[in-house]
């Protein structure tokens, strides 16, 4: 028992009450036969007629009962000895469930039933509030958990942790008012109100669990400027030289995360700023100039990439405009053979090499550096959180910068990432052509082949992604070997090149190469072009099975595009029949190519889990509370302000209370 309650996260009495319904059943009342509804759960009181076993079309037990105004029909499926021997002719029944309308009468499949003898008074009497169904697991019934939370709720500790100005001004009731209430709603209670979590009663729970999520990350947010950090001063020469040579002027708002970043740097604590921006906003000549800035203060810095593609992007754009200013910058991924990976380590061990990119392989036990005084993650929600930690961890005391293309809702940003100081590029560089996106169905594939032909032959060249490397027995989607092999067949004066995670990484970087020079008019690919991947010339993106795609992966893939001067259009292909789901998320990309409008929408599609990437990282989910409630978040944020700095107790029990334990998942 002890294991199945573990698994639902129960072990203190608090961790009980905390455990609220995820519905409600109404056994208050009784319903008459007659006046029951097809489709709506009710409890009826009748006696039983016939109780029978029947074999076709399968064995199954039914039973006739009824009450002074008609004829009900109970079917069970599957059955055990002791229910049928209650089923017997004349036993009076309690019974509950969804009245179905194929059988003369009606009928309920597997009703939960009880016995009521008519000279036991309790077992006559109905309940005085409506009955909750909790999550539970297997092998942990309804009726053991009630009795457990009961329980909980009668000797666990409900003293209400904020103060009583504080819930006067929101307007919030008494937390034992309010999860006595959700336990055990008495019948007046607006069932709708209850299950769609609009209860004033809910409310409170909610905002409980914001405050808990704020204090713990405004906590940790404090406790890291009290720890020491190098002061990262420089005297501008490099960065200076470096915007000097670049063929471009920054834009306003990368002019304002760049201060940001600089002032960060120069602070005796550990910066932890978060850069975000839409795709093809310019994250990287800010980071260019974060990591500048560290080598004129006298330190190294590295840049971790999810991808090999997109570290090689990074390593060969830094390398351009760094190696004029006498710069060398290193590149180490798990694919660099184990001589060159040698000198690198050493070179970068030794101080000699002072700016380091590359993937996971960063984090590898070997990889010592002599002085790290800066850590970037890009793509930050694609490492776990470990990942994460431990490229930040190689300089005991280093700054770090996270950067994400996904644009990230103020909700969110208030709430999962309330412990950052966050930077946004919220504006695009001179030259970046809007792209064009249309939706075509599948069916259509002819005359695609022909616009990528027509395109290319004028000069262009395209991108053709496709969900899956090789065929799927599960899905039966146009894989990325099978259009490489058509489009060989279909366009055979055009050079076609084929790119996926499964190739080395020597060949991946040649066909990118290739690519890049105009040696490949159209490049095949799976999503490992989603990000980084930079070339002018192509104008025309063709996404395969674009259902099968999240919004925000649509955003970025799109972001191939509409980097020269050309007009750019995305082809989003599609099967039928679309879901519900996928025709929502086809809706907003082709409506909208405003990266944070499309993120909103990403939120409220998918949830915060999958936004962020917490699936992957141990991130606790909010349970109860509504991200999009940014009034709530908000007020949340103001009270764990005042929390720490003026009832720093009061914060700690609150914090005892939600998380018991748990908090460095959050910190994390």
């Amino acid at each position: 028992m002890a294991g199945r309650l573990a698994r639902l996260g129960l072990r203190r009495d608090v961790d009980f009450v905390l455990h609220l319904p995820l519905r409600y059943e109404d056994e208050t009342r009784i319903t008459v036969v007659s006046d029951a509804l097809p489709g709506v759960a009710a409890q009826f009181e009748v006696v039983v007629v016939s109780c029978d076993i029947v074999f076709r079309p399968r064995r199954q037990l039914v039973v006739r009962a009824r009450d002074d105004s008609g004829m009900l029909t109970l079917r069970f499926l599957n059955f055990y000895p002791s229910q049928q021997k209650a089923l017997q002719p004349g036993a009076r029944l309690r019974v509950f469930g969804e009245l179905r309308d194929s059988f003369p009468g009606g009928e309920i499949i597997h009703p939960r039933f009880h016995v009521v003898a008519n000279s036991d008074a309790d077992s006559a009497a109905l309940p005085t509030s409506l009955t909750p169904v909790y999550p539970t697991t297997a092998g942990l019934g309804q009726a053991t958990l009630r009795r457990l939370i009961d329980r909980a709720l009668a000797r666990g500790d409900l003293t209400d942790t904020l103060p009583a100005d504080a819930l006067a001004k929101l307007g919030l009731p008494a937390f034992s008012d309010a999860v006595r209430l959700l336990h055990a709603p008495p019948p007046a209670c607006v069932l709708e109100q209850l299950e769609s979590r609009h209860h004033p009663a809910w409310r409170r729970v909610q905002f409980d669990e914001l405050l808990a999520q704020q204090l713990s990350l405004r906590r940790a947010y404090t406790a890291r400027r009290a720890r020491g950090a190098p002061q990262l001063v420089a005297n501008g020469t490099l960065t200076q030289q470096l915007l000097a040579a670049l063929p471009f002027r920054l834009t306003g708002a990368q002019q304002r995360a760049w201060h940001e970043i600089a002032c960060d740097l120069a602070q005796p604590h550990p910066m932890q700023r978060l850069l975000q921006g839409d795709v093809g906003s310019g994250k990287t000549i800010v980071a260019a100039l974060a990591m500048l800035h560290a080598v004129e203060a006298g330190y190294q810095a590295a840049l971790m990439a999810p991808t090999e593609i997109l570290a090689e992007q990074h390593y060969r754009k830094l390398s351009v405009w760094l190696a004029p200013l006498g710069i060398e910058v290193a590149w180490l991924t798990g694919s660099l053979k184990r001589r060159d990976k040698a000198v690198v380590l050493e070179k970068v061990g030794a101080g000699d090499t002072v700016l380091m990119i590359g993937t996971h392989a960063l984090i590898e036990e070997g990889v010592m550096f002599h002085r790290l005084g800066l850590a970037i993650v890009d793509e930050q929600h694609r490492f776990g959180v470990r990942q994460r930690l431990a490229l930040k961890e190689k300089g005991r005391f280093a700054h770090q910068l996270t950067m994400s293309a996904t644009p990230i809702p103020r909700t969110l940003a208030m709430s999962y990432y309330a412990d950052l100081d966050v930077s946004v590029l919220d504006e695009l560089p001179p030259g970046r052509t809007p792209v064009s996106t249309r939706l075509v169905s599948v069916t259509r594939r002819d005359e695609i082949i022909a616009r990528v032909r027509d395109a290319c032959r004028a000069g262009g060249q395209a991108y053709w992604v496709c969900p899956l490397i090789t065929d799927s027995e599960t899905l039966q989607l146009q894989t990325a070997e099978d259009t490489f092999a058509q489009l060989l067949a279909d366009l055979p004066d055009l050079r076609i090149g084929l790119v996926h995670g499964r190739l080395k990484g020597e060949e991946k970087a040649a066909v990118m190469a290739a690519f890049a020079a105009n040696q490949i008019h159209v490049l095949v690919a799976t999503t490992v072009i989603e990000v980084g991947v930079d070339v002018p010339n192509a104008s025309l993106m063709i996404i395969e099975h674009a259902e099968r795609f999240g919004l925000s992966q649509l955003h970025q893939l799109r972001g191939r595009v509409g980097r020269g001067a050309a007009q750019s259009v995305c082809i989003l292909l599609y099967a039928q029949p679309l879901g519900q789901t996928a025709r929502a998320r086809l809706k907003v990309i082709f409506q909208s190519t405003d990266g944070f409008e499309i993120a909103r929408e990403d939120l409220r599609l998918r949830g915060p889990g999958e936004f962020i990437g917490a699936r992957q990282s141990g991130l606790p989910l909010l349970r109860y509370a509504d991200l999009e409630d940014a009034a709530l978040v908000e007020q949340a944020r103001q009270l764990a302000d005042t929390l720490l700095t003026d009832a720093p107790a009061i914060a700690q029990a609150h914090l005892d209370r939600w998380l018991g334990g748990r908090e460095e998942f959050l910190k994390a």
